[in-house]
């Protein structure tokens, strides 16, 4: 498996194998906390081997820097099927997330697992605005 894209932006769509994306970030910022960001998306491209054909469990956290959990586990599966005139096949999975709170300033992550394996982290990080 490779990481081909892993990506916290404003929207992200799938267009007949095509990512899409808009707005990728890794700051919010916030006047004051606990705060709500209205609406984000997580897009992320996944390469998979001919001989990785079959079902793979997909698992995404975003937790505080204290290491706990901010939102629902999101979790799903996916079955992968390559060509026979391939040697590989990509996925693009997008979650889009709805009113997300962020209890207070500072770094965050997004964790990345499939099958159990951890393969990719995002960090991004919420401030106050600039004066």
């Amino acid at each position: 498996m490779n990481i081909e894209a892993f990506l916290l932006c404003d929207c992200a769509t799938d267009t007949v194998g095509k990512l899409n994306i808009l707005g990728a970030f890794d700051t919010l910022f916030a006047k004051k906390m606990p705060a709500t960001h209205p609406s984000c998306t997580i897009a992320t491209r996944v390469r998979f081997q001919r001989t990785q054909q079959g079902t793979h469990q997909i698992n995404i956290k975003i937790i505080d820097q204290d290491g706990q959990s901010i939102a629902p586990k999101l979790e799903g599966s996916i079955n992968v099927k390559v060509a026979e005139n391939a040697d590989s096949a990509s996925y693009n999975i997008i979650l889009n997330i709805q009113r997300l709170k962020l209890e207070n300033y500072g770094e965050y992550r997004i964790d990345l697992n499939i099958d159990n394996q951890h393969l990719a982290s995002l960090p991004f990080y919420v401030k106050q605005p600039p004066n």
